[in-house]
């Protein structure tokens, strides 16, 4: 996971997380990743239009974005 939010800084390229909240609901962000250190990932949430601290034992599981192809 981590190879993904560096590639995320380096190449400023969108990301799906899914993540547990506050109030243990599972939620899933497409997020930019702006930085991050040992304990969390400081990223810019698409859906919330805000930067966001997630912290990183909360994060279930991370990706790259799919392009959908059209028919």
């Amino acid at each position: 996971m981590k190879r993904l939010f560096l590639s995320s800084i380096d190449n400023k390229e969108k990301i799906i997380i899914f993540y547990i909240d506050s109030k243990n609901n599972v939620t899933q962000r497409y997020v930019r990743v702006i930085s991050m250190n040992d304990d969390s990932v400081i990223a810019y949430c698409l859906w919330r239009k805000k930067i966001r601290t997630f912290k990183l034992e909360n994060i279930l599981s991370a990706g790259p974005i799919r392009k959908k192809v059209g028919a």
